[in-house]
């Protein structure tokens, strides 16, 4: 082969290996260096939207009824009364009617420093739920009256149950707690069946009385003070009713005759203890 085809051949294997060269770069989508100029600063972070933080489980959760404190050994299933030999008693309110009166006749027995005990009727709580915040926000002490307050020895045993059931259920939705006492309704005492599903439920004592001045009978204020002051002692337990304008104008005059006979108002439990 001469010279002058060696050097053809030559040529044309050089183009052809640019050529192949050259399309490989344009498979890879890569491009020919370019000169660089000043970094472009990076993009600015897209702001974080606001997002307000979940609300706290405490703010959402219903005030909590105090923890009870122990009672006496040897309380009775049915406490009609405390220990005579002490000069305490116990005012006790069915808790019904309106919430303008029963918050009027708490305000005047925090006055005097005097915490009150509430029995309270579950139709009321569903219809006042605020009072039940209102009762223990006043150190007072909480218990249950019965869903209807129906006479309850006129009912059967289910029929009990279910009284008692759906009261203890709205305290404890609103307080956390059942509360320590059960009152019967429309009787002073619990019969052995009302006892035994008042248990059931969850309430080991069941809270009587021993002083009734007939106070829903509106006699009025200087007659219901009167009716209750001759019949106290030490250890009485004190039937009273929200929903009684005169039941609000007595208690001053309660609480000042109380502590002239030297008796000092205090809760179920504290009367116990």
């Amino acid at each position: 082969m001469n010279a002058d085809r060696r050097t053809v051949l030559r040529s044309a294997a050089g183009l052809a290996t640019t050529a192949a060269l050259g399309a490989l770069s344009a498979c890879s989508g890569s491009e020919p260096p370019v000169a660089e100029g000043p970094a472009s600063p990076p993009p600015a972070p897209s702001p974080t939207p606001s997002v307000p933080p979940p609300p706290s489980p405490a703010a959402s959760r219903p005030p909590v009824a105090p923890a009870f404190a122990p009672l006496a050994p040897g309380t009775p299933v049915e406490v009609v009364n405390g220990p005579r030999n002490r000069s305490e008693i116990a005012l006790t309110f069915h808790g019904e009617g309106d919430p303008a009166q029963a918050t009027a006749l708490l305000e005047r027995a925090e006055q005097h420093g005097v915490k009150l005990t509430v029995l309270a009727v579950g139709r009321w709580l569903d219809q006042q739920p605020q009072m039940a915040e209102r009762v223990l926000r006043g150190g007072h002490e909480l218990g249950n009256h019965t869903q209807n307050h129906r006479d309850l020895n006129a009912l059967t045993p289910d029929q009990v149950h279910a009284e008692i059931a759906e009261c203890a259920e709205r305290l404890r939705r609103l307080t956390g707690s059942i509360g320590r006492w059960f009152r019967p309704s429309a009787t002073q005492y619990a019969s052995p069946v009302v006892r035994e599903q008042a248990r059931l439920v969850g309430y080991e004592h069941c809270l009587s009385f021993d002083v009734d001045p007939h106070d829903y009978t509106d006699p009025g204020a200087d007659l219901l003070q009167r009716r209750l002051l001759r019949s106290v002692r030490g250890g009485s337990v004190v039937a009273l009713h929200m929903g009684h304008q005169g039941t609000v104008d007595a208690l001053p005059g309660v609480l000042d005759g109380l502590h002239r006979l030297g008796l000092q108002p205090v809760t179920a439990s504290q009367l116990c203890a």
